[in-house]
């Protein structure tokens, strides 16, 4: 799994600072030119590890981040079609940063080396590696390289 810093995104540090005020943590952002218009799509994450996200929240965030892309794109609100949504109760997550906005959450991550899911809350993470608190109360380092797949623990 690489690490793809959010910074190196278009729009994100801008649009991360609009979901922010509104008490979310922005996920993922697309933002694709289409024929002079733009399509975007965000996903969106309660800063609160134990609480989900509603449509109301989607909704709260979508009128947040489609002002800050009228002012980023310099487009009309005819130009601009914009999608809101939580992570899902069964998200893979795609990029191993990701990891770091969802501490607190448990989770199940293929390791390579193991050849087996290693399962656990998401103690702490850097840019190299996630530390799981396991079943037990014991700890799992595992380094992104040797991660293949990693989705949310749902029971």
């Amino acid at each position: 799994m690489e690490y793809s810093s959010f910074k190196d995104i278009p729009y994100f540090n801008e649009c991360s600072a609009a979901v922010s005020a509104e008490g979310f943590q922005l996920v993922e952002l697309h933002v694709v030119p289409k024929n002079g218009q733009f399509c975007v799509s965000a996903v969106i994450a309660s800063s609160d590890s134990k609480k989900n996200i509603g449509v109301s929240d989607c909704a709260k965030a979508h009128r947040a981040l489609f002002a800050e892309m009228l002012k980023l794109l310099g487009k009309s609100e005819d130009d601009i079609s914009m999608e809101v949504c939580s992570p899902g109760i069964e998200r893979n997550l795609k990029n191993a940063a990701e990891f770091e906005i969802f501490k607190g959450r448990e989770v199940r991550v293929w390791d390579k080396n193991a050849g087996d899911w290693v399962c656990g809350k998401i103690k702490d993470a850097d840019k190299s590696c996630v530390v799981l608190e396991t079943e037990g109360g014991s700890e799992k380092t595992v380094a992104y390289a040797d991660i293949a797949k990693a989705k949310f623990l749902h029971l």
